[in-house]
Parts: C-alpha cells; structure tokens; sequence
C-alpha cells in the first residue's frame, strides 16, 4: 500500500484493520492460553462471572495468575493488591512508550486514557511493530480497533470455554493450563529490551518457587520487590563497570 492509499483511508476503515489483527499468531496463542486461564479459574473456585470480569477488569494475564495464585495461597487481601499493582506497573514504561506514537495535537486526552487500559504484552508488542506503517492521525482508531477487538475476544474466550474445560480429561486441562506460563515466560523475556529486565526475570523464577517454601503467603511480593531491586543492583553495577572500562579506553 503506498504512502498516499494509506492518508486516503478513513479512520474507521483503521479501526477495522486494527481489528484483523486478532488473526495474528501472538493473538491466537494468547486466545489459547485464556482457555488455560479459563481451566485454572474454575479449578481455583471462580465462577464464571468472576473470571470474565477479572479478564475484563485487569487485562493482564500475568496479574490475573498473580491474584487467583494468591488467592489460591491464603494470602490476604492487602498483599495480594500489592501483588497484582506491582505486577502492574511493568505496563507503565509500556504506555510512556507508545502514547506519544499515537497522539496527536488533535487527540483527547480522553482517548489515550482509556486506550492505555488495552496496553498489555500482546497489544504494545503489536503496536511497537506496526504503527509506523500507519499515518499517525489514524494510530489510535488502528490500536484502538485491534487492543478492544483483542480484549473483548480473550473475555468471550474466557466465558465460554469456562463451561467447556470441565469436561476435559485432566491431561488435557493440565495442557492448556501450562500454555499460560510457557506464554507469561516467553512473551515477557521476548519482550524485555534491557538487561534489567532480564536479570530481574531469572531472578523472579528461580526464588519464587524457593519462597513458596519459605513465605508462601508473601512468596510473589517478595521475590517481586526483591529480584527487583537485585536486578537493579546488577544493572547499575554492570553500567558502572562499562562505563569505566570506557572512560579507560
């Protein structure tokens, strides 16, 4: 499509287009691995209600596994809000990010308030690789189509196969379940653009599960606040380090 057909189009035909984005291969692995959410709700007591509206409400499948995970813990309430708001911050870099690509003198503030809601992994993943294809006026209709088409997509996914994976073979349910962690560590590490987020990562994996044993009802946060902040002790170390090294050549 050249330069001009692409200025020509109205934002609602961006709007569809955006929507045709849910036929991409990260969108439907992510479909897939809401029907793994869906067997882990129901095996943790959630009723249907409750797993649509936490799909809908939170938007993120890492923080949703953090809840029902610690709901499923005995954790109380205070910590498991921290939990899932510390899990949530991560989104935060993912917003400065993309919000100035799509705005606009033009655009209300209104707008990107409510679309930052959408911005989870897949979304912001999609957006970093195709709004520069699409003529800035025209970015928030095409995010817009493709982060609602998406969100609204995984809640159905989520209400309707909630009923259906009951009546699976427990080797089944056991499959799709794992497809939400195999999909959390690898859109997370494929997304990571800074060591940072790297080190804190493996940190994260391999003192969670020894927390589980230690402090199960603070095993997340702790190893959220703590692999974090070793992370970025390394970090700064090794910035520190290159930059001496540089200094000296």
């Amino acid at each position: 499509m050249s330069a001009e057909q692409r200025v020509e189009r109205g934002g609602f035909n961006w709007f569809l287009t955006g929507m045709r984005g849910v036929l991409s291969l990260p969108a439907i692995i992510l479909m897939t691995s809401y029907v793994g959410f869906s067997a882990f709700a129901l095996q943790a007591g959630l009723t249907r209600a409750e797993a649509v509206t936490m799909t809908l409400g939170i938007w993120a499948l890492p923080s949703q596994m953090i809840l029902v995970g610690s709901m499923l813990g005995g954790a109380n309430i205070a910590a498991s809000f921290l939990a899932v708001t510390l899990s949530a911050i991560r989104m935060m870099p993912m917003v400065a990010s993309i919000m100035p690509e799509m705005r606009t003198p033009k655009t209300p503030v209104w707008k990107l308030l409510f679309l930052s809601h959408f911005i989870a992994i897949t979304s912001w993943v999609f957006a970093s690789m195709h709004l520069k294809e699409v003529p800035k006026e025209h970015r928030v209709a095409y995010f817009a189509g493709f982060a609602m088409t998406l969100t609204l997509a995984n809640t159905a996914v989520v209400g309707i196969s909630y009923g259906i994976v009951s009546q699976f073979p427990p080797v089944v349910a056991g499959a799709l379940f794992m497809l939400t962690p195999v999909y959390f560590i690898s859109s997370i590490w494929a997304s990571a653009r800074q060591p940072v987020v790297k080190f804190a990562f493996i940190i994260g994996v391999v003192s969670g599960p020894l927390l589980a044993l230690v402090a199960p009802q603070f095993d997340v946060l702790i190893a959220g606040i703590g692999g974090g902040t070793i992370a970025y002790l390394i970090d700064r170390y090794r910035r520190r380090k290159q930059g001496l090294a540089g200094e000296r050549a």
